[in-house]
């Protein structure tokens, strides 16, 4: 049987559009080792490791006519150095230098020819460090997962561990009457399932409505009234097809002396955090905050028990497949900044305990968001919906609180990519690890010329509620 692309995966296909690319991705610098790391030994990790993820020598192939979903195919012309790549920054290499090649990287669409994943070595980092930087298709990944081809290459120890077994030899692609002929024969052979899928749609729809709808404070009539719209924002505005790209690091500690002062939990620090972000950017910009003003977050949570509490990851590297996400309405009004997170903490405890999360399953069925990212089933439709739910994502995934290596280098800090969906010019993610906690900004470059300042905004607000800790 052929290898067929789900519904989700092929959702996020077609969602690809010139200002939409849905790729995510991930900004790791490292300390290069005594015995040095390139180029090439970059390309032997990833070639000794890649059969560990088999998907990523494989291509999508379109079916004639457009009679069903795309498939999966064998590379037969796979080259691993077509998509590990190398870069280097101008002296002095500094962080601001390595954020704008970023911002360059993923303003590019990928390959859609090709296995759909990028890997680029950067060198020239000052302090004797290097980056990688990758980029994903979100139809290569389990959409709420969102594993890239990074972990492929990390290691607990600076040893490492051996290579995968590999035997892989590619498939024959399947000429274009087979791929129709499949097609036809699955039509024939499941005739209800599209029925079947159609009703389940709807059944969703209808769940994902009742609790959007529960959190925004009534119950309306249809999808496109299912909620109170989300504030207006200078955030919202039609987007460019190019990204600027910036970076905060903190500190863990700071966040559970927070924490640990006001009560609440580390997401509720880390919104607060956000939300006197907000303000400070929307009075910069010159623009009216009252006391009432909020800016609605779409906040994705892994839901994992322990490993959770604890931010580790599973032995397999996963960072968990359990996601609850919920409507959040930021109180940037709020000059208090204790005040802030009574407000912020109160309210992601009535979602909790009312159960008003939008199911992960459930919002990626209808066009919904499987963090990182937003995806749809229809991208019109789906693009249409997240401008009316909420202002801007903020995608939080803890990470191991010990140190990872990549060919004896060690992984200083880890930033996320979060692609953006139409008329959002501004993406926030961050995960933690090994005692820090890393915010990777990607913005729209016309939009969001100030993302830098925006950064710079994170740590003060962070410092000015680490400031009310007593002492």
């Amino acid at each position: 049987m052929p290898d067929r692309l789900t519904a989700l995966d092929a959702s996020f296909l077609y969602m690809d559009q010139p200002t939409t690319p849905m790729h995510v991705g991930s900004v790791a610098v490292f300390r290069k080792p005594r015995s040095g790391f390139d180029y090439e030994r970059l390309v032997e990790l990833i070639s000794g490791r890649i059969g560990l993820v088999p998907r990523y020598r494989q291509k999508i192939k379109q079916i004639p006519y457009g009679v069903a979903r795309p498939v999966w195919v064998d590379d037969t012309d796979f080259d691993v150095t077509y998509h590990v790549r190398r870069s280097a920054l101008p002296g002095p290499g500094t962080d601001r230098a390595l954020n704008e090649l970023v911002a360059r990287l993923m303003s590019r669409p990928l390959d859609h020819t090709r296995p759909l994943w990028e890997m680029y070595l950067v060198d020239g980092l000052s302090g004797g460090r290097v980056a990688i930087v990758t980029k994903t298709h979100q139809a290569m990944v389990d959409g709420i997962a969102s594993i890239d081809i990074t972990q492929v290459v990390l290691d607990d120890s600076p040893e490492g561990r051996g290579e995968a077994d590999d035997d892989w030899v590619a498939r024959p692609e399947p000429p274009p009457w087979k791929l129709v002929f499949d097609a036809v024969g699955e039509a024939v052979a499941r005739p209800g399932n599209a029925v079947e899928a159609a009703h389940a749609a709807m059944r969703d729809a209808a769940d994902t409505v009742t609790k959007v709808a529960g959190v925004a404070g009534g119950l309306l009539s249809a999808v496109r009234t299912a909620v109170r719209p989300a504030p207006t924002s200078p955030l919202n505005v039609p987007i460019s097809t190019q990204r600027r790209f910036a970076h905060a690091r903190t500190e863990l500690e700071d966040y559970r002396a927070v924490r640990r002062a006001h009560g609440g939990t580390i997401n509720d620090v880390v919104l607060t955090v956000i939300a006197g972000a907000m303000r400070n950017w929307l009075l910069s910009r010159g623009a009216s905050v009252t006391p009432t003003t909020t800016m609605r977050a779409m906040v994705p949570l892994s839901v994992r028990g322990e490993a959770a509490a604890t931010g580790a990851i599973s032995g397999s590297g996963l960072l968990g497949n359990r996601i609850a996400s919920y409507l959040v309405d930021l109180p940037v009004g709020e000059p208090n900044p204790v005040l802030r997170m009574h407000h912020v903490a109160h309210a992601m405890r009535e979602h909790k305990q009312s159960g008003q999360s939008v199911g992960a399953n459930a919002l990626v069925r209808v066009g919904g968001f499987a963090p990182p990212t937003l995806h749809a089933l229809g991208a019109r439709a789906a693009s249409g919906l997240s401008r009316r739910l909420f202002n801007v994502v903020v995608s939080n995934v803890p990470g191991p609180q010990h140190p990872l290596y990549a060919g004896g280098a060690r992984m200083l800090e880890m930033y996320p990519v979060v692609p953006l969906a139409k008329g959002q010019s501004l993406a926030v993610g961050l995960t933690s690890y090994d005692g820090g906690v890393f915010y990777g900004f990607n913005a729209d470059r016309d939009s969001m010329a100030d993302v830098d300042e925006f950064g710079d905004l994170v740590t003060e607000a962070l410092a000015e509620l680490v400031a009310t800790v007593p002492r």
